[in-house]
């Protein structure tokens, strides 16, 4: 019986088709076992010395160890963190590129800024690293040592007392916007240039409150020239534990803060991604890198990908809503 050619052709092609689908399937987690086999960037969207960048640099040293490759900390700052995420985003999805992203990046600025690159289509989620909540300062002069003496005063005064930010659509902006709306008191806005230039107005006494990182507070509320009177987590800061969290000090619904996380670009597989994710949780879990976060203000806090999509979307809907409720827009 002669064999149709035609046939041989085909199980030709279908005898290839398996073999490379095979080797494609061996190969695939043979691939992550080995990664990385050179250093990884790490993209940090600020500046190097402020609070996210600290907290890249605590994360890529100990992260690089136990990958057993060089994490190099790569600042692309501007736009608000868009020069890195654009970045990033075009980077090859093979795990060498990372973003460390904070919470304004991924929940505040879709709302805020028109974006070449929409955190939620062009990145895949890793793992978060840092818990960063803020305090509420006002200056000693201030005559309100507790919120609700604040709340008070705001009350009494609608309109008319202030609150400082670093800048329109900030976390710390969205804070207080969170603070008014659970407090019902109706604040004025006055927005800086950075956090330094409204920490010294407000130690000055030209403006009566601010939302900060404890980073940036601790060491002037230790010299007694601003007053520390809630921390915005769910529970209290080990840098600052006699400062009741804003829950204790009896305002609901107002937790607020920031929060850091690593993403790859849209595609990277997932057997890297996971791999990645479980050497973040072990560089969390680790004691020396716990407490150095703690003296920065900060806790860790490590999550699955999934955990880290579903925290990122849930903070969007939520600032989403305040931002159009508020009305808020970028200067």
């Amino acid at each position: 019986m002669k064999t149709n050619p035609l046939s041989r052709v085909r199980a030709h092609i279908l005898g290839a088709m398996a073999l490379a689908i095979a080797t494609c399937s061996q190969a695939a987690p043979n691939a992550a076992d080995n990664y990385p086999t050179r250093p990884v960037n790490l993209v940090v969207p600020f500046a190097p010395g402020g609070g996210t960048d600290i907290s890249a640099r605590i994360l890529a040293e100990k992260l690089g160890q136990t990958l057993g490759q060089t994490v190099v900390v790569d600042n692309k700052a501007g736009a608000g963190g868009q020069i890195a995420a654009d970045l990033v985003a075009r980077a090859d999805p093979d795990g060498y590129t990372l973003l460390f992203a904070n919470s304004g990046m991924l929940a505040i600025n879709p709302w805020i800024y028109k974006l070449n690159t929409d955190p939620a289509v062009a990145f895949e989620p890793v793992s978060m690293f840092s818990d960063l909540p803020f305090v509420l300062v006002v200056p000693p002069s201030l005559p309100a040592k507790t919120v609700q003496e604040l709340v008070e005063l705001a009350k009494a005064e609608p309109g008319k007392r202030t609150y400082a930010s670093s800048g329109v659509g900030g976390a710390p902006h969205l804070t207080a916007e969170i603070f008014q709306i659970a407090t019902d008191t109706d604040l004025l806005h006055v927005p800086y240039k950075g956090g330094g230039p409204a920490m010294g107005d407000l130690m000055g006494g030209r403006v009566d409150m601010l939302f900060a990182s404890v980073l940036e507070t601790n060491s002037f509320v230790q010299a007694g020239k601003l007053r520390a009177l809630a921390v915005t987590g769910d529970k209290r800061s080990p840098a600052m534990p006699d400062v009741p969290t804003i829950d204790e000090a009896g305002v609901k619904n107002a937790q607020g803060g920031s929060w850091t996380a690593v993403l790859v670009p849209k595609g990277t597989p997932q057997p890297i991604i996971d791999k990645l994710a479980k050497a973040i949780r072990t560089v969390a879990d680790d004691e020396g890198i716990k407490q150095k976060l703690v003296a920065q203000g900060a806790g860790a806090k490590a999550s699955t990908p999934q955990e880290l999509a579903d925290l990122a979307a849930r903070e969007r809907a939520r600032y989403g809503e305040i931002i159009k409720a508020r009305g808020l827009q970028a200067q």
